[in-house]
C-alpha cells in the first residue's frame, strides 16, 4: 500500500451523502471528512467550535447568534459565510422546498427563520426556547455543503460527490466497492499529512480480519468478538475497545393486530436471553439494555433490563389468546452492526421456545432502510432489527426520533408507536430550558416506553475496530465514527 493513503475497512456501504437523505452511521463516518459542522461534539462529549467560532442564545431563548469562523473556502473555491449557511439550513428544513426537507428535519423543528445578519453572524430564530439546539447543530448530518454545488442538482439528483470545507475532498464512489478522498491542500485547519484516505465496504468480518492481516487495509471497523484475544497477540495490530452510544433492537410493527396487544410485546422481550446474546455472542462487549438509550446519553434512566424468563413469555401470551404461538417475519440487516446475522439465528430460536415461529428476510443495508423504513401500508415486516446510536448525546435525539408519532416513516419511528402522554412529554422535555427538570421528565418517558414495550430491548452495543500498529492519529468515536483527518503512517 502507497505509505501516504490511508485504507480503512468498514462493514456497509452509506445509504445517501444527501443532508436530506443520509440515515446512517457509514454516511456520517464517511461525509463528515469532506464536510463540516457548525459545532464538532468532540470525543468526551464537549461542543467544540467547527465552522461556528461562537453560538450564544438571546435571554428569552428564542434567538441564538452563531459568529462564524471567517476566510474559509468550499471545495469548489465559492466562500463559506452566512449566506452559505443560511442556505444549507434553509434546504434541511425544507424552508427552500417544503416538498424536500431532509428526514431528520426534526432536529431543527423549532427553527423558525434563519437570518444572515452580517457576513459571518447567522442569527437563527426560534418558536419556542429549544433546549438541545446546540447538540443539534453539532449532528453530522448538518454539514455544510457549498451552494454553488446543491443549486447545481438536477431536479431528483441528490449528493453523491460532496463539495465542503473540510480536510478532504470528494474522490470517486465505486458502489459496492469503495469511496475515495484526496487531501484538500488549502484547508483552513491545514492540510492533513494523508493524501487520501479510502473506505471499503466489506459486510463479512472474517473478510475484514484477513485483510487487515494481510496488509490489504490499515484498519478495520467491528472486529468480531471470536478475533479479539487473537488479534491482541498479534504484533503489528493494535485492537482498540471503544464505548458506543448505539442501542440494538428489534421493532415490532405495531399496525400488525398482533402487536397491539401490550402483553404480546412484553412477552417478546421476556422471550430473548440478552445476557446470553452478550456473554456468547460478544463474549462481553457490550451490555443488555436497560433503557431505550444508553447511560452516557444525558437524561438517561435505568428502567430495566427485561429479564429472561420463558415461562412469563408463555403465559403472557396464553392471556393474550396465542398458547399455541404465532407466525411473523423478522427482516434484519447483515454486515451493519457487529454479528447481526448471528443475532438474528440466535433470536430466532430464544422465540421459537416460546411458539413464535420467525422467517427471517435479511438484506444487504443498501436496501435494507428503504425496505423496513416505509409507511405502515407499505411494510412487509412484522419485526425488524435495527440500531440507533443518539449522536448528540442528549435524550431529545435519541427518543424523540423513534417514539413521536409525529415521525413516522420517512421518519425513523418505524414501529409506527403512538402514545399521546409520551408526545406530550417529548414536546415539553424540548422547550424546557433547566436540565434537572428536563432529566425528571425523560425519566417519566422512558419508563412509559419501556412498559408499552414497542421494541424488544436488546443491548448497548460494543464498539472493536482493529488498527496496524504503523497507524497513528486514527479517532475511534463513541459516536461510532472512526475519522482520519488528524492520522499518519509512520
Amino acid at each position: 500500500m502507497p505509505v501516504n493513503d490511508l485504507i480503512i475497512a468498514i462493514g456497509a456501504e452509506p445509504e445517501n451523502l444527501d443532508p436530506l437523505k443520509m440515515m446512517s452511521s457509514p454516511a456520517a463516518t464517511i461525509s463528515e471528512h469532506m464536510i463540516e459542522r457548525l459545532i464538532y461534539l468532540d470525543v468526551d462529549g464537549t461542543l467544540k467550535p467547527s465552522l461556528a467560532e461562537s453560538w450564544v442564545p438571546s435571554e428569552d431563548g428564542l434567538a441564538w447568534d452563531l459568529k462564524l469562523r471567517e476566510g474559509v473556502l468550499f471545495h469548489d473555491g465559492t466562500p463559506f459565510n452566512a449566506e452559505a449557511v443560511k442556505f444549507n439550513l434553509d434546504r434541511f428544513l425544507g424552508f427552500a422546498d417544503p416538498e424536500n426537507k431532509a428526514v431528520f428535519a426534526f432536529l431543527l423543528n423549532e427553527v423558525r427563520e434563519v437570518e444572515v445578519v452580517g457576513e459571518y453572524l447567522v442569527r437563527i430564530h426560534l418558536n419556542r426556547p429549544f433546549a438541545p439546539i446546540a447538540s443539534h447543530l453539532s449532528h453530522s448530518f448538518i454539514g455544510m455543503h457549498s451552494p454553488a454545488s446543491l443549486q447545481a442538482l438536477a431536479d431528483g439528483v441528490f449528493v453523491e460527490a460532496p463539495v465542503g470545507t473540510g480536510p478532504f475532498k470528494f474522490g470517486s464512489w465505486e458502489r459496492g466497492q469503495q469511496f475515495v478522498m484526496t487531501r484538500n491542500e488549502t484547508y483552513w485547519g491545514g492540510a492533513p499529512q494523508l493524501a487520501s484516505v479510502t473506505f471499503k465496504f466489506v459486510p463479512e468480518a472474517g473478510s475484514r480480519v484477513m485483510m487487515l492481516e494481510a496488509g490489504e487495509v490499515h484498519a478495520i471497523t467491528a472486529v468480531p468478538p471470536t478475533e479479539i484475544a487473537r488479534l491482541e497477540g498479534v504484533a503489528d495490530i493494535e485492537v482498540v475497545r471503544q464505548s458506543s452510544v448505539r442501542v440494538i433492537y428489534l421493532g415490532f410493527n405495531m399496525e400488525r393486530e398482533i402487536f397491539q396487544d401490550i402483553r404480546v410485546r412484553q412477552a417478546l422481550n421476556y422471550a430473548i436471553d440478552k445476557n446470553a446474546l452478550v456473554d456468547t455472542i460478544f463474549q462481553g462487549v457490550g451490555q443488555p439494555s436497560t433503557a431505550p438509550i444508553v447511560p452516557a446519553v444525558f437524561g438517561y434512566t435505568s428502567v430495566g433490563p427485561y429479564e429472561y424468563n420463558p415461562q412469563r413469555a408463555k403465559e403472557l401470551l396464553a392471556e393474550a389468546g396465542f398458547a399455541d404461538g404465532f407466525d411473523i417475519t423478522l427482516f434484519h440487516p447483515t454486515g451493519r452492526y457487529p454479528q447481526d446475522a448471528s443475532v438474528i439465528v440466535a433470536i430466532q430460536a430464544m422465540l421459537a421456545e416460546v411458539g413464535v415461529n420467525a422467517t427471517l428476510e435479511t438484506r444487504e443495508w443498501g436496501t435494507y432502510l428503504s425496505t423496513v423504513i416505509v409507511p405502515p401500508a407499505e411494510a412487509q415486516h412484522d419485526m425488524f432489527m435495527l440500531g440507533w446510536g443518539t449522536m448528540t448525546l442528549d435524550a431529545d435525539y435519541g427518543l424523540y426520533a423513534l417514539f413521536h408519532s409525529s415521525q413516522w416513516p420517512p421518519a425513523n419511528n418505524v414501529s409506527y408507536y403512538s402514545n399521546p402522554e409520551v408526545d406530550a412529554l417529548l414536546d415539553e422535555a424540548r422547550v424546557t430550558p433547566d436540565r434537572t427538570v428536563r432529566e425528571g421528565l425523560y425519566q417519566q418517558i422512558i419508563s412509559k416506553i419501556w412498559e408499552d414495550a414497542p421494541w424488544v430491548f436488546l443491548y448497548n452495543e460494543g464498539q472493536v475496530n482493529a488498527v496496524r500498529a504503523n497507524v497513528k492519529g486514527l479517532i475511534h468515536h463513541p459516536l461510532e465514527n472512526i475519522s482520519a483527518w488528524d492520522a499518519y503512517i509512520e
